[in-house]
């Protein structure tokens, strides 16, 4: 079972030399972390969350950020909600977890349906306040599970589970500056901003709306020397010219399967950087990372009972059990988060070739063809390998007589399909086709081939997949 002898966010801070605090900084403002152990972002003092459920729906990431700090350690459930969060979707999760505080930067009126619950206004910046409330609580820290259409579950962590994975911090901490392209109210972002704060280090944050290029150029002025994101993000980032205004030397990919098309591709661009990529999710945690470069990982991982994590293999899908999985669902009546003897099923499949396993795609994300199954991811993998392709989506296509076929939108680099002969997408097109003859089974190669400028992702930054 997870433990829980983590201390908070501000103990943490206050342990640390002032003089080697950063700050976290988004597109508009920059706030010392320094600053965040004399007051609160929290109009009135944190004092008014002391032992209660918590909703934090602000919408910009800084004031967010600055509340997790005021809230942990006081309120006694901190609930993150990501900004595209429905409002109707809201009200249920209100409910389910059983909210009493809204903690907010949005105008008052603006959360139908929470309109009855107290709300606390959160600022993108600091307020000194004498006699603020102390930590002194072990606070649950609730998350929301992504990739369904209706209402998201929602997870209990605890700052201990959250941060099992984060090591001591590094002698040049100082000189250690994190970004992300992940919101930080979610799993991914939020185990950045907790590298960021627990080591004292500068964070610079994202913002949905802002141009690829214009973020790339904030965490270049800043000095961002750890980056992170998912796969498709770090593709968006490639097809910019201003991917060459950063230099990092630590990048880090996770939410996505990481092909070796986009870990040559971050190597071409950052020779000088150490490439990382790591599995974990919202129920599961951070269950491991690779550092070799190659796609898949080891598997020496799987079948290991030392150390703090677990992993075996049942039924092609990967399971985990470690202190750094959640505790449970909040407010659900249906199947545990664990199973008997602890472990939580992710879900993702995996396939062993030779000495190493390779995710092959999500349980639930399969097409089926004429009674044969087909890993949409499996088969992108194949396409991405083509130098003319950026990026690549498979999904199913109706068909009268195999009831599915795969079909295939293809996102190519540099100038789009339409400024390209219709003889040279013919080539491209037979050339994909071959390269997925060659390493495919018959019935997964895509019948169907269109080129597309672009497409769409989740708010988390990964492909919008039909099923997600």
């Amino acid at each position: 079972m997870p433990s829980n002898n983590r201390r908070s966010l501000r103990q943490t801070l206050a342990g640390l030399a002032p003089a080697r605090l950063g700050a976290v900084l988004d597109s508009g403002a920059k706030v010392r972390l320094a600053d965040t152990l004399m007051g609160t972002n929290l109009a009135g003092g944190n004092g008014q969350a002391a032992g209660r459920t918590v909703l934090l729906a602000a919408d910009g990431q800084l004031a967010s950020a600055l509340a997790l700090i005021a809230l942990d350690g006081v309120a006694r459930d901190i609930v993150l909600c990501p900004p595209d969060l429905s409002a109707e979707h809201q009200v249920v999760i209100a409910r389910r977890v059983a909210a009493d505080l809204v903690v907010t930067d949005l105008a008052e009126g603006t959360l139908p349906g929470l309109q009855d619950m107290k709300h606390v206004r959160c600022l993108p910046a600091i307020a000194i306040i004498e006699g603020n409330v102390a930590p002194s609580v072990t606070t649950n820290w609730v998350l929301l599970t992504s990739g369904t259409s209706g209402p998201p579950k929602a997870v209990r962590h605890t700052l201990a589970t959250l941060t099992g994975a984060i090591g001591s911090t590094p002698a040049n901490a100082d000189a250690v500056v994190w970004s992300t392209f992940y919101d930080i109210r979610r799993y991914g972002g939020l185990q950045i901003y907790l590298r960021a704060v627990l080591g004292g280090h500068t964070m610079v944050l994202s913002s949905a709306d802002e141009p690829m290029a214009d973020f790339l150029a904030r965490a270049a002025a800043a000095g961002a020397t750890h980056v992170t994101g998912t796969p498709s993000h770090w593709r968006s980032a490639l097809m910019t010219g201003a991917i060459n205004t950063i230099t990092p030397g630590y990048v880090r990919l996770s939410g996505e399967i990481a092909g070796q098309v986009i870990l040559d591709g971050l190597r071409a661009a950052f020779p000088q950087a150490r490439i990382v990529h790591a599995f974990a999710s919202t129920e599961a945690g951070v269950a491991f990372e690779v550092t070799d470069e190659r796609e898949g990982f080891p598997a020496s991982y799987v079948g290991r009972e030392a150390g703090p994590v677990s992993m075996r293999v049942a039924g092609g899908a990967l399971q985990i059990r470690s202190d750094r999985t959640a505790f449970e669902y909040v407010g659900e009546s249906g199947a545990p988060l664990r199973d008997a003897e602890g472990y939580v099923d992710t879900g993702d499949m995996v396939d062993l070739r030779g000495d190493r396993y390779h995710f092959t795609g999500r349980r639930g994300g399969i097409i089926n063809v004429g009674g044969a199954k087909v890993h949409p991811e499996e088969v992108e993998a194949v396409i991405n390998r083509h130098p003319a392709v950026q990026i690549s989506l498979v999904k199913a296509r109706s068909n009268p007589i195999m009831g599915a076929i795969v079909a295939a939108e293809i996102v190519l680099k540099g100038s789009p399909a339409a400024g390209r002969s219709s003889e040279e997408l013919d080539t491209i097109r037979n050339e994909i086709t071959a390269l997925c003859q060659a390493g495919l089974a018959a019935h997964k190669v895509p019948l169907s081939l269109r080129f597309v400028a672009s497409l769409p992702t989740t708010p988390s930054g990964k492909l919008a997949r039909p099923n997600a």
